[in-house]
């Protein structure tokens, strides 16, 4: 009946007023008269007008610009993937990308549709909507500061920070010298211009700089520890420098630029002694406040607004106004995470690429066209090198590294990265950089980039040296244990089951658990909460099991490859990785196993078994399979969680003599946790095969309480109602899912192991 009145109703209200505004229409025709309306008198001429709205809406700004914005963030997020493959940062590729786009590719190649998607009037669109992506992102890297880490630690870090900004400042000096007449803008005085070369020579971007630090394994490191320092001390001194330097090229001379400086000054002063303390009142007034109330995201972000653009208007740049915005956020980390969260997505992804797009259409390759030119630019890459690199592994040699420390400084201090990129278009849009130079010292920030990870293995391979990641003590166990694992709750669980395993041992054990994250997740500010946030319930349950482990933390961009790098390195005798949802889901068990995982709930997953869908289908082997297979000589097992709280009952299948390496995990399982272990006979393999037969016998015999072997047949329900885990090889898996045994159904958690 309601369904029915709610019916009439609105057949009513609707009917009734499409009716009434057909009338309105129907008389508002008569107001026509004596106006000069065309009205489309054919079909043609009503298409022509489409056409003609179409064009016009595809020619709007807005259009254009979200064209801009599809095209920019696809083709940055390709190239980016690329360069993270073979082991580059992704800021490289989507440099690259910025290049691509512009004139030296597909503006030489494709003019027309160059011209289409980048008309020269939709370009300050472009770049006011680049510059917003920059300020939020140097917002977020000053927050990455950790301002008490150059308070605490800044005694060598100093020495090499300053050295390795002075030494190729000269240079870079020196350098404009003899480039100033032929390629300097002109009209640009030699000071401005020889400041400009100074300042670019002595960037280096910290945040490529820390994740490649956190991919390495060595943050926790000494040797981590200074580098981390000396790019935050060389961060905070380089925008100080750079704020001067634009100081000075805006007020035409030295002294002219004192006054912009004197206000610089009184800006710094006022955040640092006014601004600071009041967001840190804020901050602790709401630090225990489960969720941020929008108000209070609005003081920090206007204030991060209105420091740009006071900034701005002094005249030393937006972007240092909000990397100081960013350095005096209270030191609570519930606070910057919420606020790197809210902005890093939206400027590292949507915003940032336009500006690299942006500086690629500035870059034209085409204007390095002959041999000098390029002589040039390898001089300026050469200078470069010689500051950054050489300058800073001489500095810390002297205060007391040795070669191999003081080299590696040099290498990661020479990363210049997105941070050049800024200073060089601040330095074009000022005038003082011309076009070319503008390209050379681009293709300077890629070149000595792109060389601090191959610098760094060529290092680490002549002094015959690995980046340190497991902990020495871990080489030298009799029996180990690795335990990769992204979620915490399967992590637990691991650990439950590999004490099942170790427990009576603990002195010849180890069981070394490891997390591994995407290193551009992660920030050098807040990495050791993280880190302890991730391990805390690990550490919880193994006080429970009274069980010793050993954390492992790292940062990578390929977990699979680490995975497999790490159980090598460190020998370990079995690898035990959870089936689920976690970092392993669609990449892990496929390559190390050499199948494609086909993902299912886990809580569906076991009743799937019965049916024609099986775990795992056969596949070739693809390049990356080959390369985990090829490093990855560990046994491996992977473990089908069903709410495994204990392994006091275990049931083992045979299916094949290639089985027989099982009964040495059996024999573990009962030396170290009293497990009762019934091997499952399949088809009375045991009993026709010698070897087989002696080993079960054994423990048979050794184990009269614990051990028992049993037929199919007798795999009743009872039988399966008091099992806590089923073990089985990797092969005889696959048998029994392919020959869809009934009682599968009803098996508990599964450990499958792949036994080398």
């Amino acid at each position: 009946m309601g369904k029915f009145k709610n019916s009439i109703f609105y057949i009513s209200v609707t009917g009734g007023f499409i009716a009434l505004m057909y009338w309105i229409v129907s008389k508002g025709k008569a107001l026509e008269v004596g106006r000069n309306i065309i009205t489309p008198t054919s079909n043609d001429t009503m298409f022509n007008q489409f056409l003609s709205s179409l064009q016009h809406n595809l020619q709007h700004p807005l259009a254009i610009l979200l064209l801009q914005i599809i095209t920019i963030i696809i083709v940055a997020r390709f190239f980016g993937w690329i360069f993270r493959k073979i082991g580059q940062p992704t800021v490289i590729g989507e440099i690259i990308a910025g290049i691509f786009l512009g004139p030296s590719l597909v503006g030489m190649y494709f003019p027309e549709y160059s011209a289409l998607l980048f008309p020269v009037e939709s370009l300050g669109n472009l770049q006011f909507l680049s510059q917003i992506g920059l300020i939020l992102f140097m917002f977020v890297i000053g927050m990455e500061l950790d301002l008490k880490v150059l308070k605490n630690k800044a005694n060598d870090a100093v020495v090499i920070s300053h050295a390795s900004i002075v030494i190729p400042f000269a240079l870079g000096i020196g350098l404009s010298y003899f480039v100033y007449h032929q390629f300097a803008p002109a009209g640009v005085e030699f000071l401005s211009f020889s400041l400009f070369m100074g300042i670019a020579m002595s960037i280096t971007a910290f945040p490529v700089l820390a994740r490649i630090v956190q991919e390495r394994g060595i943050h926790k490191t000494k040797l981590g520890t200074i580098v981390i320092t000396c790019a935050a001390a060389d961060d905070i001194t380089a925008w100080c420098i750079l704020a001067a330097v634009i100081a000075i090229v805006k007020a035409g001379s030295f002294v002219s630029s004192l006054y912009i400086i004197m206000l610089a000054a009184g800006y710094v002063v006022m955040m640092l002694f006014l601004v600071k303390p009041f967001l840190k009142k804020v901050g602790d007034l709401y630090s225990s406040s489960e969720n941020l109330s929008k108000p209070v995201v609005a003081i920090f972000l206007l204030t991060l607004i209105i420091s740009s653009y006071m900034t701005e208007v002094i005249g030393i740049h937006a972007l240092f106004g909000a990397f100081m915005t960013g350095a005096i956020m209270p030191d609570i980390t519930k606070f910057r995470n919420v606020f790197i969260e809210k902005v890093e997505d939206v400027a590292v992804i949507l915003l940032l690429p336009l500006f690299f797009v942006f500086t690629g259409l500035r870059t034209e390759i085409g204007l390095i066209n002959d041999a000098y030119l390029w002589k040039v630019t390898a001089g300026i890459i050469l200078v470069a090198v010689v500051g950054k690199f050489i300058g800073s592994a001489l500095a810390a040699r002297f205060i007391g590294q040795n070669w191999r420390d003081s080299l590696t400084i040099g290498a990661l201090m020479n990363t210049r990265g997105l941070m050049e990129l800024v200073v060089l278009n601040i330095g074009y849009e000022l005038g003082v950089l011309s076009p070319q130079i503008f390209t050379m010292m681009v293709i300077m920030a890629l070149v000595t980039t792109f060389m601090t990870g191959p610098a760094l293995d060529i290092i680490n391979y002549v002094f015959k040296s690995k980046d340190l990641i497991l902990p020495t003590d871990v080489v030298s166990t009799k029996f180990k244990i690795l335990i990769p694992f992204g979620n915490n709750e399967k992590g637990k669980s691991l650990l439950r089951l590999a004490n099942s395993f170790v427990k009576n041992q603990k002195e010849n054990t180890n069981i070394t658990l490891l997390h591994l994250s995407l290193s551009d997740e992660m920030h050098a500010y807040n990495l050791d909460e993280y880190e302890k946030d991730v391990f805390a319930p690990i550490v919880r349950e193994s006080k429970a099991l009274n069980q010793k482990i050993t954390t492992v933390f790292k940062a990578t961009v390929d977990i699979e490859t680490d995975i497999a790098d790490i159980a090598s390195r460190g020998e370990y005798d079995l690898v035990l990785v959870g089936l689920g949802k976690s970092i392993f889901e669609g990449s892990l068990l496929g390559k190390v196993l050499g199948f494609t995982t086909r993902i299912i709930n886990p809580d569906r997953l076991l009743d799937k078994f019965t049916g024609k869908e099986g775990l795992f289908e056969n596949s070739p082997f693809d390049d990356r399979t080959r390369l985990i297979i090829s490093k990855s000589k560990n046994p491996l097992g992977i473990l089908i969680e069903k709410n495994l709280k204990k392994v006091e009952e275990v049931f083992i299948p045979i299916l094949s003599t290639d089985d027989i390496f099982l009964i040495d995990y059996a024999q573990k399982l009962i030396n170290n946790n009293d497990t009762k272990v019934t091997v499952i006979d399949i088809n009375n393999l045991i009993v026709n095969n010698f070897v087989m037969e002696n080993s079960v016998y054994a423990l048979l015999k050794k184990y009269p309480n614990n051990f028992s072997v049993l037929e199919e047949k007798g795999m009743n329900s009872s039988f399966f109602a008091k099992q806590d885990l089923m073990m089985v090889g990797l092969e005889s898996w696959k048998n029994l899912v392919d020959s869809q045994h009934s009682w599968l159904s009803k098996v508990p958690s599964t450990l499958i192991i792949k036994h080398n």
